[in-house]
């Protein structure tokens, strides 16, 4: 790959003709045209983000004449350039120049560029940047892109993805599923976690149509001109789990919902029936994890580990322990109820505390309660082998 050096490109320069649509996955656009800001593979612009600390502080460097680090072009032909790194800052510099945000002045009023005095705008403007053109094979550029990017703020896995497989495909996706003016995404935010910005929507709805092998299934739709197989599938999952519960939860965000379609979207479910489920097992004080009564119910309510039910806790355990022992003592028998039916070898045994385990002598899942009442200890083995019966 061949790079050079170009150190009179001004930021006037960079931002004649400067474009920036709010809908992400347009593409950006500076130097007459002649500059993509936004190629399809670069991620989507993220500066503004954190309430646009960032923005803002690569325009009071700029003017306080610190540099803003090297930026790199890729030289896709004699008439078009495309940034390979550097699309945040460069961004940030055309939304200040096009009045999109404010910085504060020395008295800590808000200050568009418009409104600033002529020597700073003409400071900002005729400052040059530092910029390698770079020139190679498509695998070559992309492969530099990766690495830059290790080295600086990294790009998240589907970022990287979306670099290594750039075309009509990500384009479309991104149209799709990275746009924050979507209608749809307030609906999808309910069960997918992340952000539409950083690619995660998209990442999910690749994860579930491809069943986890998302690289390959860009590979292979790389050059599609459409996107309808992974907007009908992920559309089928979110229809689904809305049709089965009504209540929507916060703890279905981020679900494997991909996974749990697959597993049972073809099973008949009551939607009244599986709500009052729900709101019985969140208003039940021994489950400790809600995010897995979703599973549990789907999976016919009999996986009590989804819940992480609460045990019995040390006092409890060591109560019943004693208690058992004792008796077990006097009848010369087992101290694990177990142990003494039958032919049982250890049905005399004594077991040690730490050799048995608390467990619920009415299963939790069949109405039993975490009480002392309803606990008796078993030898491992046996506690082990007993399950839901």
């Amino acid at each position: 790959m061949k790079t050079t050096l170009k150190i009179e490109i001004t930021i006037k320069a960079i931002c004649e003709g400067f474009v920036y649509n709010e809908l992400e996955g347009k593409g950006l656009f500076g130097l007459s045209g002649k500059l993509t800001i936004q190629p399809e593979y670069q991620r989507n612009y993220i500066y503004s983000s954190d309430g646009g600390k960032k923005e803002v502080a690569v325009i009071e460097s700029i003017l306080k004449g610190y540099p803003i680090g090297l930026i790199y072009f890729n030289k896709v032909d004699d008439d078009g350039l495309e940034v390979l790194d550097g699309q945040q800052r460069i961004t940030s510099i055309g939304r200040f120049v096009t009045d999109k945000f404010a910085i504060k002045d020395e008295n800590g009023n808000p200050q568009n560029f418009s409104g600033m005095a002529k020597d700073k705008q003409d400071k900002i403007l005729i400052t040059t940047l530092l910029i390698y053109e770079c020139e190679g094979k498509e695998s070559e550029i992309k492969e530099w892109f990766k690495t830059i990017n290790i080295a600086g703020v990294p790009l998240n896995n589907q970022e990287l993805l979306n670099a290594v497989y750039s075309g009509p495909f990500v384009t479309l996706g991104k149209e799709e599923f990275s746009n924050s003016q979507n209608a749809n995404i307030q609906k999808w935010g309910a069960y997918v976690a992340g952000s539409v910005n950083r690619q995660d929507f998209l990442e999910r709805a690749l994860d579930w149509v491809s069943k986890g092998n998302v690289g390959d299934y860009m590979s292979r739709h790389r050059f599609d001109k459409n996107v309808a197989e992974l907007k009908r599938y992920f559309g089928s999952v979110v229809d689904w789990v809305s049709s089965v519960f009504i209540d929507v939860e916060s703890e279905m965000r981020g679900l494997e919902w991909g996974r749990l379609y697959e597993q049972y979207h073809k099973k008949a479910y009551d939607p009244v029936k599986v709500t009052g489920e729900v709101r019985k097992l969140y208003g039940d004080p021994y489950v400790k994890n809600r995010k897995g009564i979703f599973e549990y119910i789907l999976g016919g309510s009999t996986d009590t580990k989804l819940l992480d039910v609460r045990i019995f806790d040390e006092a409890t355990k060591r109560s019943i322990y004693s208690t058992q022992t004792a008796k077990a003592e006097k009848k010369g028998q087992s101290n694990c109820s177990n142990c003494v039916i039958g032919h049982d070898a250890n049905k005399c045994k004594i077991w040690s505390f730490g050799e048995m385990e608390a467990d619920h002598v009415s299963a939790w899942s069949k109405g039993g309660k975490t009480t002392a009442k309803n606990c008796e200890m078993l030898c491992k083995t046996h506690n082990r082998a007993k399950g839901n019966r």
